[in-house]
């Protein structure tokens, strides 16, 4: 037997003992009953805002207001689906199909299923959908067979990333309702009437205050600030950190800490950003409250450096950069091949 490799493979059940042993695997109800009536305030509180504003241009910083409103209430629906509020399943998917499809029009299900396989093989070429290559690229083995609109876009790709970003938030609700159409997304009843209910109440809403130049440029401004907000909340998290084929053969604890970046920050980026910040401990143990994360951390690193695993943290504008560098040393061979 290799000792080695059964030593290997114990290493996280070691850490997941001094964790559980700290208690911070246990829930935290009482965070989440304020942390949920702050955010339900300040997306009832946004709306009322603009309901008070009415026919005026000063919508457009409201529309700010929203996305940042719209983007809590999508970290909230995260830590629904990771079972990190309540232990029912059926009342977690009930809470996620009310403050994903409804709230925010993301379909829960979709992504769900979509962050769950993440979590499962993050940042993997063939298993990972957060780094398919549908419209940026995300390894040199992946610029090297673009096609179409990836390889366009990957000659440049860094310096579009931000600007795509702000399609984000569209995005995700065509394929939310393109998910709609899959035989194995349980609740599709309920999904779709509930994202139809959002759509409807949310362009009802604009257009019966606004006139429809206001009302679109509203849309524009807030869909824009929230897929910003969510792309520099996940983005940080992976992107620019090693990227895994099917030849790289890693434990659990080595396939989740190597592929991940945590961000360095005080209590009010925990806030900002959901705990996704400390994403290493996140990835570890992805029902953890979040509010317990920024405890795990010590843990985890002296931990991991006693293992010789690299822990890597850097601050929000280090991580953007780290990004932004993968992103066009991956473009290279495209720039290059164009210029031959």
């Amino acid at each position: 037997m290799d000792t080695s490799r059964a030593r290997r493979g114990s290493d996280f059940a070691r850490l997941s003992r001094r964790v559980a042993e700290a208690g911070l695997l246990e829930r935290r109800p009482g965070y989440y009953a304020i942390r949920i009536g702050l955010v339900g305030a300040l997306f009832a509180g946004s709306w009322a805002v603009f309901a008070a504003v009415g026919d005026s241009w000063w919508q457009l910083p409201v529309a700010v207001l929203l996305a940042v409103a719209f983007a809590q209430v999508t970290l909230l629906a995260h830590d629904l689906a990771h079972g990190q509020i309540c232990r029912s399943r059926r009342t977690a998917r009930t809470a996620g199909l009310l403050v994903g499809n409804l709230a925010v029009g993301l379909s829960y299900g979709w992504w769900m299923d979509k962050h769950t396989r993440h979590h499962a093989n993050p940042n993997h070429e063939e298993h990972d959908p957060d780094v398919a290559p549908d419209i940026l690229l995300w390894s040199r083995g992946q610029a090297e067979t673009a096609r179409g609109l990836p390889r366009l876009i990957g000659r440049h790709q860094a310096w579009l990333f931000f600007p795509l970003l702000t399609l984000e938030g569209v995005n995700l609700k065509v394929s939310s309702f393109r998910a709609l159409r899959r035989p194995s997304l349980k609740n599709r009843a309920a999904e779709a009437l509930l994202l139809v209910g959002h759509v409807v109440a949310y362009l009802g809403a604009l257009f019966a205050v606004l006139p429809p130049a206001k009302a679109l440029a509203v849309l524009v401004v807030h869909q824009a600030c929230y897929g910003v907000y969510l792309g520099c909340t996940f983005a940080p998290n992976h992107k620019g950190m090693p990227v895994l084929t099917a030849q790289d053969e890693l434990d659990f604890l080595r396939r989740q800490v190597l592929t991940s970046r945590n961000v360095s920050g005080g209590r009010l980026l925990d806030v900002a950003l959901g705990g996704l910040n400390h994403q290493i401990e996140h990835h570890l143990f992805p029902g953890m409250p979040s509010v317990n994360l920024r405890r795990a951390k010590p843990i985890v690193r002296d931990y991991c450096r006693s293992l010789g695993v690299d822990y890597v943290e850097c601050g929000l504008l280090a991580s953007w950069g780290q990004a932004l560098r993968h992103l066009h040393d991956v473009g290279q061979p495209l720039r290059a091949a164009r210029r031959a």
